[in-house]
């Protein structure tokens, strides 16, 4: 029996490299951390929150399947990354090749730190679209800011809780703690809310061309 065909999309591999690189660039940009006023926040913050967007607009347009491909996508190519740059640094230096420590220092294979990102990326995103479809199965498509917005306040609180628990039990703790993980959680919502006239309008020109109700 003829199987039916799958549905061509023309977009959604280029959002799954966005959806990548963005999160490749977040995790090399966190190795500083930069001072934005009173606040003291890691590189990856500048890029990071675009990865959350990317992930409604793949729950939203292409339903939990897909973007569960792409989540574990990402999340594959982010190991391949942490591997090879724990590879070249134990490989011996060429003589010309007077960067080590500098390569140790932006790049240097730290397990705590690198497991935290993984551990918290995989289920922040997946909680994230597994939020917005189901508020979607709830309510149709009405109300979208209400999917954008509840997914990624779920998404970023268990990421970033995750991941600062990981990263620095022991380093922070008591209001030290508290304020770390409220102070990522509000900027990444933040950044959500501002950047969502653009989302609404990325998701209705991807839904246009790909057909997607």
């Amino acid at each position: 029996m003829k199987q039916p065909s799958q549905p061509l999309y023309r977009h959604y591999d280029i959002i799954i490299a966005v959806f990548v690189a963005l999160l490749l660039i977040s995790n090399i940009a966190a190795t500083k951390l930069i001072v934005v006023g009173p606040l003291i926040m890691d590189g990856g913050a500048i890029l990071f929150p675009l990865t959350y967007i990317i992930g409604d607009i793949l729950a939203e347009v292409y339903g939990l399947k897909r973007a569960k491909r792409a989540i574990f996508t990402a999340f594959g190519i982010s190991i391949l990354a942490a591997l090879t740059f724990l590879a070249v640094q134990y490989l011996p230096g060429a003589p010309a090749y007077t960067n080590q420590e500098a390569f140790e220092a932006v790049l240097g294979f730290v397990p705590q730190i690198v497991i935290a990102s993984l551990a918290a990326f995989l289920c922040g995103q997946f909680i994230n679209a597994y939020v917005l479809t189901k508020v979607k199965e709830k309510w149709g498509s009405k109300h979208l800011w209400v999917r954008l917005l509840s997914s990624t306040v779920a998404g970023q609180l268990v990421d970033t809780t995750i991941f600062c628990t990981i990263a620095f039990f022991g380093t922070l703790t008591g209001l030290d703690f508290l304020n770390y993980v409220l102070v990522g959680v509000i900027y990444k919502i933040a950044m959500e809310v501002i950047l969502l006239p653009v989302t609404y309008r990325v998701i209705a020109f991807i839904k246009r061309h790909e057909a997607v109700e």
